[in-house]
């Protein structure tokens, strides 16, 4: 299981990667659109700092368009993988540059039926988003628990899941019981996951009991 940090805040990166949190980068419009720097300063930031894959968005809806980014995207840094909409045309594009050794991601997948599609195109990650099913009473855990067991059933596809709009500790505990292979994690439920109210007691009696040695 790999961790990704989901977000374009340097800072925030590089808390993870001090904790070795931060096998990866995932990015998209709405995170970049947070920060004060332009958008492709901001990744070449991102990509200096981290070794594993940087995601960065193709802002494009039509086939050329997302392969003319695409191209312009992977100039940026060798490690960036291009997000692309699961649509036709994102479909179409994924395939072509496949061939040209162009790694991708199709993002915003809410059905299996999708990441079947996805792997058969040749997307390098799909990008299922759990959190957004919940919010409309769906079990977005359950719809990657599906995905995960197509994928096994069919070794033939190397596709490799990465679960996104994880929003509670939950998500990630649930997550990483079925074996999922990425998790793409914001910041503040990285800050979350290390916490616990009885961990703050024990500390707090420790630290008064340690005052009697004194």
């Amino acid at each position: 299981m790999e961790i990704y940090v989901d977000s374009a805040n340097l800072d925030e990166i590089k808390k993870a990667k001090q904790l070795g949190l931060a096998d990866g980068v995932t990015t998209n419009p709405t995170l970049l659109a947070r920060e004060s720097d332009n958008p492709t300063q901001i990744l070449e930031n991102i990509c200096k700092e981290i070794s594993g894959p940087v995601h960065a968005e193709a802002l494009a809806l039509d086939y050329e368009g997302i392969v003319k980014e695409a191209k312009e995207l992977v100039k940026i840094g060798k490690n960036i993988v291009v997000k692309i909409p699961m649509m036709h045309e994102g479909l179409r594009a994924v395939n072509t540059l496949k061939d040209l050794g162009i790694k991708t991601n199709l993002t915003l997948m809410f059905s299996a039926s999708q990441a079947i599609l996805a792997a058969k195109a040749g997307a390098t990650y799909i990008c299922p988003f759990l959190g957004r099913l919940d919010d409309i009473s769906h079990d977005g855990v359950e719809l990657l628990n599906v995905i995960k067991g197509i994928f096994l059933s069919n070794p033939e596809i190397e596709t490799k899941i990465v679960a996104a709009s994880i929003r509670t500790p939950n998500h990630v505990v649930d997550l990483a019981s079925i074996g999922i292979d990425i998790l793409t994690i914001p910041g503040k439920i990285l800050d979350q996951m290390e916490k616990h109210p009885l961990t703050d007691l024990g500390i707090a009696q420790f630290a008064e009991d340690a005052k009697k040695f004194k």
